[in-house]
């Protein structure tokens, strides 16, 4: 449907030959941008509601009163690569993680690792590389998002930056 849209609108309103270049540019660049746009906007309804009902009182409650001792770095990073979200829908879960009061080295955690670990990637290493590869991958993902946020918490990396 929406091809079909791109093709007219290029073809039969705009009045670009279909056997050039530039034209066929158009087309994609016109198809690429509504299916983006229809995606953002259906990912960010669905945020909206995860946003709303997503039980965020009972997890600042925990994360306040237990001791984890860095473990809630890796188990919002786990979080993060389990959840099939891209950035354009961790974004949104980020900030109502924040609003919600989650300790900011968390949400960091989860965002780093959210759209760095996602299912079509997973499935991408699968059929290239293997299995080997693919776990080194989310693996890597994983401890990366962990961490990141305590070298940032620590502000060891801003030091050795400044």
């Amino acid at each position: 449907m929406i091809q079909k849209f791109a093709d007219w609108l290029i073809f039969n309103v705009v009045g670009l030959d279909a056997g050039t270049h530039f034209a066929l540019a158009l087309n994609f660049f016109v198809f690429e941008t509504i299916k983006v746009l229809m995606l953002l906007f259906v990912i960010s309804a669905i945020m909206g509601v995860i946003n709303a009902y997503f039980p965020i009182d009972r997890l600042k409650h925990y994360l306040q009163t237990h001791k984890l001792y860095g473990l809630q770095y890796f188990m919002a990073s786990v979080f993060g690569a389990i959840t099939p979200f891209c950035s354009c829908s961790s974004i949104p879960l980020f900030i109502g993680f924040v609003k919600g009061g989650i300790p900011l080295g968390v949400t960091f955690s989860f965002l780093i690792t959210s759209p760095l670990v996602n299912e079509v990637a997973v499935a991408m290493f699968l059929g290239a590389f293997g299995v080997k590869t693919t776990v080194i991958y989310v693996v890597s993902g994983i401890v990366l998002g962990t961490i990141a946020v305590m070298f940032i918490l620590s502000g060891w990396l801003f030091n050795a930056v400044l």
